[in-house]
């Protein structure tokens, strides 16, 4: 799932709202069944507004396709381009296209390699409508790895293995045992969704991490690179003229991009904290 415009962000919400909350307590978590509303984003992707969450899936003005391309897939495999075989962990599934624009990349680019991807998501009942999604033509050539997806949340052929953790991802990333080479941290905002930006999950998140690995976000907030910081990451900004700037962390330091000088912003900035649980 991905983020982010709250109303007034560059696309005008529908003017009512339903929801449902169903406890379903055999799996330990509650299912939320919420009214979404369909938005066409400034590149044409369509994206999804959600009334649980007040926000939009994706930025209506980066779009849809270009935040997940630019924002996180291409950033995070400059950083792993040498890598034969590399694990993904997307936060969270939400319509997919985070994961869905890798395998788009790794496609368009003849890559080499075998790829990973572990997704988590609480929302069952979007996943299982994702076939019938209007996404971009760009995708046209995934659509039985999207209808596995939907259907059955896992998906597995010579070159990748999907599969969709359903469920609260506080739960399921401490379960996770494989360490992973990318994160794309991709949740509704710390606003909105704040357990997945504490200072207590950015630490599951280190213990995950290979030691050369990178973590990509579009929240640029001083509580969320906080949060990372304290956890021993190197917080980077991120620029790509297609979209607004973001944040890249990795436990290493990174070549050719500007690292973020946090001894001296918590100086200039006293009182600021990382969130916490």
């Amino acid at each position: 799932m991905t983020h982010k415009g709250k109303l007034g962000s560059g696309a005008s919400a529908p003017p009512f709202s339903f929801s449902e909350v169903k406890a379903i307590t055999s799996d330990k978590f509650c299912k939320i069944y919420s009214r979404k509303e369909i938005v066409k984003t400034l590149d044409s992707s369509k994206t999804l507004f959600s009334y649980e969450f007040n926000e939009h899936y994706h930025s209506t003005k980066d779009g849809a396709f270009s935040e997940s391309l630019y924002k996180h897939i291409i950033p995070a495999f400059k950083y792993q381009q040498d890598k034969k075989t590399i694990r993904i962990l997307d936060i969270c599934y939400g319509l997919g296209y985070n994961t869905l624009a890798t395998l788009y990349y790794i496609e368009k680019n003849n890559l080499d390699i075998r790829v990973e991807i572990i997704s988590p998501e609480f929302d069952l009942e979007l996943i299982n409508s994702l076939k019938d999604f209007d996404y971009p033509k760009e995708f046209d050539k995934f659509k039985d790895i999207i209808i596995s997806l939907s259907e059955t949340q896992k998906y597995q052929d010579d070159k990748y293995k999907i599969e969709i953790l359903i469920g609260d991802a506080r739960d399921s990333i401490p379960k996770l045992k494989e360490k992973f080479d990318i994160v794309y941290q991709d949740a509704f905002s710390p606003q909105n969704n704040p357990t997945l930006w504490t200072r207590e999950f950015f630490r599951d998140i280190k213990n995950i991490i290979k030691d050369d690995g990178v973590v990509t976000t579009y929240s640029i907030s001083l509580a969320t690179r906080l949060a990372l910081y304290e956890n021993g990451f190197n917080l980077f900004l991120y620029e790509d003229k297609h979209i607004r700037s973001s944040t890249i962390a990795s436990p290493k330091l990174l070549n050719d991009i500007e690292l973020v000088d946090m001894p001296h912003k918590i100086k200039i900035n006293p009182n600021a904290k990382s969130l916490r649980d």
